[in-house]
């Protein structure tokens, strides 16, 4: 099985471990997920991203 480089979502740290070695919590895949035209949440997506600009005043 093929090994993935994943990314301490706290410290920023890159790493193969599933948990940080700096500060111990679990880690998360550092690339995005692949494009697909047949995307089902892309909806979601783009309601979630306008409600973030409208609480930081940029929409």
């Amino acid at each position: 099985m093929a090994e993935h480089i994943l990314r301490c979502g706290r410290c920023s740290v890159y790493t193969m471990a599933k948990v940080c070695l700096t500060c111990g919590i679990a880690t998360i895949a550092s690339h995005p997920p692949k494009y697909s035209l047949d995307d089902k949440y892309a909806n979601y997506r783009r309601e979630e991203k306008k409600k973030e600009l409208i609480l930081k005043q940029l929409y």
